[in-house]
Order: C-alpha cells, then structure tokens, then sequence
C-alpha cells in the first residue's frame, strides 16, 4: 500500500464528506521481490523508458519499411539517431522543450516559418516577429553556432 498527500484538498463537494482528508491510498501488485519503495522507483524507471520507445514509434520509426530485416535494422539506426539529435537540440533550446515529445519539438523549433535572404553575400534569417518560439529557436541557434571554447 503507498499513500500521497493531497495535492488540491478543495476539490470535494460541499455537503459530501471524505474517508481521508489529507491522504491517497494506492494498491499495489506485484511478484516483485523488491521493497515497495524499490519497485516504485523501479517502474518509474520503466515508465521512462516506455514513453521513449513509444515517442520513437510516433516518429521515425512509424515508417518503417518492414519489408526486409536489414532494411528495418538500418531505418531503426537512424531512427534513433535522429531521435537522440532532436532531443539534444530541444535541451539546447529551452528546459520546456527539454520534457517535449519529438512531434511538438518538430513543430515549434523545426518547421520554421522564416525566410531566408541574400545580400552582400550574406545570408540572413528572418523569423516572424510575433512567432511564440523565437527565443527558443534563438537559444538554440545562438548555442549551437557559437564559436568554439578554447
């Protein structure tokens, strides 16, 4: 048995009482040989590992070509590649996008609505001026194309 304190204790209905006023009772099964606290950390540590797998299958790896063995080695390889690049450059730009599935990072921070221009041979970015992400975007290309620490 784990039991977590309320986090919002103003939620009941007025007129209806409560068993436990301050506490969450949450049942527990396992075969586990480990502590209760250990299985706990244990599964959350799953869960971590379940969300990744699952944010992989959502991107890269959703079109896969399945056809031959080697075909889907190769495509999961750079499936993952991919998939660790984006969540590096999403910690590069901002703590929110750090904890951001790889769609919402694809959304906000890859598919830029700028334009891009020449003059003087010079190129240069023009981002919207209202776009929510423009920090964020700024971060990362302020980040990654720093010159180099001697």
């Amino acid at each position: 048995m784990r039991r977590v304190k309320h986090l919002s204790a103003g939620t009941v209905p007025a007129g209806q009482g409560t068993l436990f006023d301050t506490w969450r009772y949450h049942a527990a099964f396992t075969d586990s040989p480990l502590a209760v606290r250990d299985a706990e950390r244990d599964h959350r540590r799953h869960a971590v590992v379940e969300q990744v797998i699952a944010d992989v299958k959502n991107s890269g790896f959703a079109h896969a070509p399945s056809g031959h063995f080697q075909a889907n080695a190769a495509w999961l390889a750079l499936a993952a590649l991919a998939h660790n690049l984006t969540r590096a450059a999403s910690a590069l730009a901002s703590a929110f996008h750090a904890r951001a599935t790889t769609a919402t990072i694809r959304d906000r921070l890859m598919k830029v609505p700028a334009r891009l221009a020449c003059s003087a041979r010079r190129l240069t970015l023009h981002l919207p001026e209202l776009w929510p992400w423009s920090e964020d975007f700024t971060q990362l290309f302020s980040t990654v194309h720093a010159p180099p620490a001697l």
